[in-house]
């Protein structure tokens, strides 16, 4: 074991999770209705619950257990064989299982975004657990837990890279939002703007803080390649941000803080994947395209394709994690062949597993609320809570 990088790591763990508890769920919580507001805490926080229990369970031990390349097992189910001693890498194995709790909490977390203020509570609960279980823990041991796009694997040995979650966290993550937004259709009224943009910026704020150890983190070291994964992380973040702000002022004369802090989150999961395998220069290339690149997707799926992803999760987060995955190749630190196979593997069972998951939740409890409960809003028919006294 080795006290620098489990003293990092320690603090890594801490960051990743303040993504999701307060950061995620102010950032999404903000940009609701206010009758609304409520409703995506509860999701958010019920997600972080429950996602820890099923990943001590199981989770952890279909991601990194050794059965085989598809799938990892059961051989570590509740940490079985796991105590203070026990190692990974130059880490304790417990703090490694709950670093990569914390990304197994926050990637279910980011597909609420994409049914806010339409999905019942139960639904989301079941689906998130089992999406998290059958879907997002499988990807895990195909890419970093051994499986068959791992080094060694059949892709990692012609240059499969995803270094802290373009592929794992941010491309499932986005395709399942777009699934379940197709699925559900459209809110009855898409007319509100978002409630707090105070909340929106405060949630990026904390998002760009935490993702220092979401990328930093991933290094699993104490070292100068972390160092450089934060330093990357900060340029691509701030550069995304200033284009986002830019191209929003040429196309429509303002430029929104909901806006500029979009770019934000936009620049931070597209050098998501590359953190590890790029230099300042190529950060500020990544995160100059993604501000455009982004926004102008959150437009097709808006407008050309008509689908209500509510708060643009596959625009912004899927589209920006591919991207940043294929930007590794483009700067010569992996193979097309390998970065495009991934994806498209992924993509392909990441799709049909959200679709058949929402369905067979969807025979116990229903997605969708009720017109009357969506009219009235989630929060006091769902919770019995609201967040204000005067709702809009």
């Amino acid at each position: 074991m080795n006290a620098a990088d489990t003293a990092w790591i320690i603090t890594a763990t801490a960051l990743v999770l303040f993504m999701t508890l307060p950061g995620l769920a102010l950032f999404y919580g903000g940009l609701v209705r206010s009758r609304n507001v409520l409703s995506v805490f509860m999701h958010c926080y019920a997600i972080a619950c429950v996602m820890s229990v099923a990943w001590f369970i199981c989770g952890y031990s279909i991601a990194f257990g050794e059965a085989n390349p598809i799938w990892g097992g059961l051989d570590k189910v509740m940490l079985l064989g796991v105590d203070a001693d026990s190692l990974a890498g130059t880490l304790p194995e417990v703090l490694f299982f709950a670093f990569q709790m914390t990304f197994a909490i926050i990637t279910p977390a980011l597909i609420v975004g994409a049914f806010v203020e339409r999905a019942s509570f139960g639904w989301v609960v079941g689906f998130s657990t089992l999406w998290m279980l059958l879907c997002y823990a499988p990807v895990v041991h195909w890419i970093w837990g051994g499986g068959m796009m791992s080094d060694g694997g059949i892709f990692g040995a012609i240059g499969t890279r995803d270094f802290a979650g373009g592929i794992v966290v941010h491309e499932t993550a986005g395709l399942a939002a777009l699934v379940l937004a197709v699925m559900l259709g459209s809110r009855r009224d898409k007319t509100k703007p978002p409630h707090n943009p105070g909340y929106v910026m405060i949630g990026a704020s904390m998002l760009w803080v935490g993702w220092f150890g979401f990328n930093g983190g991933s290094q699993l070291a104490a070292d100068g390649g972390a160092a450089m994964a934060i330093t990357v992380t900060h340029i691509s973040a701030a550069t995304a941000s200033i284009t986002w702000a830019a191209w929003e002022k040429i196309k429509y004369g303002k430029a929104s803080l909901v806006g500029l802090v979009t770019g934000t989150i936009a620049g931070l999961a597209s050098i998501t994947p590359a953190s590890g395998f790029v230099g300042p220069v190529e950060a500020l290339i990544i995160g100059a395209v993604a501000g455009v690149l982004c926004q102008e997707m959150v437009n097709i799926v808006r407008s050309k394709l008509v689908i209500d992803d509510t708060l643009d999760v596959f625009a912004v987060h899927g589209v920006g994690g591919i991207f940043g995955t294929i930007m590794i190749a483009a700067f010569g630190e992996g193979s097309f062949v390998a970065q495009f196979g991934a994806l498209a593997i992924v993509g392909v069972f990441t799709v049909v597993m959200t679709y058949v998951i929402a369905k067979l939740v969807s025979f116990v409890v229903p997605m969708r609320v009720d017109p009357e409960t969506e009219t009235t809003g989630l929060d006091l028919a769902q919770h019995g809570e609201r967040a204000y006294d005067h709702v809009s």
